[in-house]
């Protein structure tokens, strides 16, 4: 099946990344995603995959699997700025 122009632009985006920069963590969630696996360098990068997180597929493996804090660990061990995965709220309307 040809690539539509989003997909073709997502591979492009994650192949420069791949190539250009080094200890990136990539989190694959779902089939379609962990396909992408094959274009990241695992001795470049860490890559985490699990099922999508959509509520038809989340309860397989997505819940549970602990990615952020898995994410923050592997930067802290390797002298990289953890991420506040603390979501950002609209601020009320007062």
């Amino acid at each position: 099946m040809p690539a539509w122009g989003g997909e073709t632009f997502t591979d492009k985006v994650i192949s420069l990344i791949n190539q250009h920069r080094e200890g990136v963590v990539f989190l694959l969630w779902g089939s379609h995603a962990q396909k992408k696996g094959a274009i990241i360098d695992p001795q470049r990068h860490h890559i985490l995959k699990a099922p999508h997180p959509s509520p038809l597929s989340a309860h397989r493996g997505f819940f549970g699997c602990n990615h952020f804090a898995l994410t923050n660990q592997w930067l802290e061990q390797h002298g990289e700025k953890t991420i506040d995965w603390t979501p950002v709220l609209p601020a009320e309307s007062e």
